[in-house]
């Protein structure tokens, strides 16, 4: 079995008065968030659906091994929007992504960034995030496999951070676009694509 070791070092000057934990390990959430109110929604639920109790499992994991977790998410094209605004859009509207959300809902102590295109990295914060924490090693998961999970990792892996992405825990419209970007990961990004019951945090 993988096991990632949490970083054990002390805690260095915090952010504005709030010292989070510091580990060499995060696990990243991209676009879980997500009302799939658009084309092909339908077809990305489906496969979206057993991606997410996955991830539900490994957060929980994560939890119990204090791994901080990030949720990096789109804006969807509303510059005005926050977080919590989406994160209460998906639960209380009556939109296709809700079971979803559900799953996966943010807890108090989660971390989140806002993105205004593919990549997680692209004009947001989270390489200040990820430097405060101390982290070298990202377990990246959501939608979509071959778009913004992709572009993310590319960026994850220029700045020579370790990537697992693992194979059960991202999805597509189809599996076969879930495919190729597995095999992107693998063969390009050096990303470990083990399952997600093979990772372990402790």
């Amino acid at each position: 079995m993988l096991s990632y070791r949490r970083f054990k070092g002390d805690l260095n000057a915090d952010l504005h008065g709030n010292a989070p934990d510091k580990s060499e390990t995060a696990l990243v959430l991209i676009d879980v968030i997500n009302d799939l109110e658009f084309p092909g929604g339908e077809e990305l639920l489906q496969h979206a659906l057993p991606m997410a109790k996955k991830i539900q499992a490994l957060k929980y994991k994560a939890i119990d091994a204090q791994v901080p977790i990030i949720y990096v998410n789109d804006n969807f094209g509303k510059w005005r929007s926050d977080f919590s605004a989406q994160v209460k859009h998906c639960l209380s509207d009556r939109v296709r992504g809700r079971p979803i959300v559900e799953m996966l809902e943010p807890g108090s102590d989660d971390y989140f960034v806002l993105k205004p295109k593919h990549s997680g990295f692209f004009s947001t914060t989270l390489d200040t995030l990820l430097e405060h924490l101390g982290c070298r090693r990202l377990v990246l998961t959501g939608l979509a496999a071959e778009v913004c999970v992709l572009f993310t990792a590319n960026d994850a892996y220029m700045r020579d951070f370790h990537l697992i992405v693992p194979s059960d825990c991202v999805a597509s419209i189809c599996e076969d676009n879930t495919r190729y970007a597995l095999q992107q990961m693998k063969s390009v990004l050096k990303a470990d694509i083990r399952p997600s019951q093979h990772v372990s945090f402790d």
